[in-house]
């Protein structure tokens, strides 16, 4: 474990030039593999892997965009999840998931706080991860019908994919508020689980409700449509081209 990291006088583990190598490389592998587990493709495609790391470095530059910094970490962010739970929604399940496990990576590298193995692994591989499970609704549209007024309204997957997203990555920070750090629960709070879930659900939830008013605005609906075509574009092409070989 020493050559990994080290114990600091705070008892937490601060990594050591190993353990930030080793971090670097799994994460670039896991973009790669987020663009080989493309279904039907035959070879990796350079825009998926292209747009995947624009949006990771998006999700980056955000995440130090802190309207409200919580005292104990956590903040509220300038949309930072929603970038990250778009890869999903442009490349389904697999693509999604691997691309948000190597954020995680990447929250790791920038702010590690360890104090064991399975912290690490719930603070930052699933909370994080979980952003990806917006890979469900992938190319999908919720069709809501009103019968009083005989009208429908569709939106699009990106709505329900990011609240699941974010309900997950809430659970498990909610997990790890109990498990690591329930000792901090403040006295007035009957038991660590509710301190945990008012804490982390009060920037996590902050965060979702800008992002989810921000993409319900006609024009950014527009404009996220654009992004989505673009990106998937020769996705398309590719799944509608007969095979040669």
């Amino acid at each position: 474990m020493s050559f990994f990291a080290t114990l600091n006088e705070d008892g937490a583990y601060d990594l050591t030039a190993a353990g930030y190598a080793v971090l670097v490389i799994v994460m670039v592998a896991l973009i790669i593999l987020a663009s080989a587990l493309q279904k039907n493709r035959r070879r990796m495609s350079t825009k998926q892997l292209a747009f995947s790391a624009i949006a990771m470095a998006l999700a980056v530059v955000t995440s130090f965009i802190k309207v409200i910094h919580m005292p104990m970490g956590g903040a509220v962010t300038l949309w930072s999840m929603l970038f990250i739970v778009l890869v999903g929604y442009w490349y389904g399940l697999s693509a999604g998931i691997t691309t948000a496990v190597a954020y995680g990576i990447l929250q790791l590298i920038q702010d590690p706080y360890i104090i064991s193995l399975p912290q690490l692994l719930t603070d930052y591989i699933l909370a994080f991860g979980s952003l990806g499970i917006s890979g469900l609704f992938c190319g999908k549209k919720i069709l809501f019908v009103n019968e009083k007024k005989n009208s429908t309204h569709t939106i699009s997957g990106l709505v329900p994919g990011y609240i699941l997203a974010v309900l997950l990555r809430l659970f498990f920070s909610t997990l790890s508020g109990v498990i690591f750090f329930g000792i901090y629960a403040p006295d007035n709070f009957p038991n660590p689980l509710i301190y945990s879930l008012v804490y982390n659900g009060s920037y996590i939830g902050l965060e979702a409700v800008m992002t989810l008013i921000l993409i319900s605005l006609p024009p950014v609906v527009s404009a996220l449509e654009k992004v989505k075509r673009l990106a998937t574009t020769d996705q398309a092409e590719n799944t509608r081209k007969p095979d040669k070989s």
